[in-house]
């Protein structure tokens, strides 16, 4: 079989492309963000308070790969660590001001590169393509080295 038909070449492939045109529209904007840093911003604006391994369950990223993440933005100014009021040996996360000035910046951009990433497909072939890349992964979810998690959380604040 040819590794140009192979789903796990292709979806390799695809990531590839997505991670390249966002570094890209970010160096365009100025911006010093990574694909994982703009997602873990991301769940801490959306849960304020949220740990540090729920974040990395709701981006599905491994514990150990997403603390250095979060080290990387404590040391930058962009997210503020505190002692939880209900586990004195967890932190909690929230952003600073900086940190959500950064990601209401990016949001834009990082919305308006969605569509670059499925170029040559149309409205219907990409509305149809993400449905079942939806189906697709959360049927494999079980099988990740990093699952996505969805805890019972406080409701997410609105995107915007």
């Amino acid at each position: 079989m040819d590794i140009h038909t192979m789903p796990g070449h292709l979806v390799r492939r695809l990531n590839q492309i997505s991670v390249a045109l966002f570094m890209e529209r970010m160096a365009q904007a100025g911006l010093n963000l990574t694909p994982v840093q703009y997602a873990a911003l991301s769940a801490i604006r959306n849960h304020p308070g949220i740990d540090q391994a729920t974040v990395a369950g709701l981006v599905a990223y491994d514990r150990a790969t997403l603390g250095k993440v979060i080290d990387r933005l404590d040391s930058r100014g962009l997210v503020r660590r505190t002692i939880s009021r209900n586990d004195r040996r967890a932190k909690e996360l929230a952003l600073t001001a900086e940190g959500a000035a950064l990601l209401a910046e990016a949001r834009p951009h990082v919305a308006a590169l969605q569509s670059d990433i499925l170029a040559g497909l149309d409205a219907q072939e990409a509305e149809t393509f993400l449905a079942l890349l939806k189906k697709a992964t959360m049927a494999g979810n079980v099988h990740s080295r990093a699952p996505l998690k969805a805890p019972a959380l406080r409701p997410t604040r609105q995107q915007g």
